[in-house]
């Protein structure tokens, strides 16, 4: 079952620090954004604040209020509605299924992936 050869004794350790490796950094490469459970982070751009809404497009219920230069937890991004030649709508990360245009949202660091 296991190589008895040298070479076969080698490649088997290899094999092993690679897949402990590949584990041990796994989730730490997956944090991305802030390293707070994968959120990302964006400032509120939109002079008189930001609509929270309840999906991805001005046709749903507004669902709360950011306000102008507020910072905000981004969880992951979507196609919605266009809004002023933007299409990307972000998903916070707030503890609510909420929704903002990204049209108002500059990101911090790197941008959040898909949804």
């Amino acid at each position: 079952m296991f190589p008895k050869s040298k070479s076969g004794k080698l490649a088997l350790c290899v094999l092993t620090g690679a897949l402990t490796s590949a584990v041990v950094t796994g989730p730490a490469l997956a944090s991305g954004g802030d390293g707070e459970h994968g959120h990302f982070r964006g400032r509120v751009v939109a002079r008189d604040g930001l609509l929270v809404r309840s999906g991805p497009s001005e046709h749903h219920r507004v669902v709360g209020h950011n306000r102008y230069g507020r910072i905000v937890r981004i969880e992951c991004k979507v196609t919605g509605e266009k809004v002023r030649g933007n299409r990307r709508w972000y998903k916070l990360a707030d503890g609510r299924y909420a929704w903002s245009s990204a049209r108002y949202i500059v990101n911090l660091g790197e941008p959040p992936h898909w949804c």
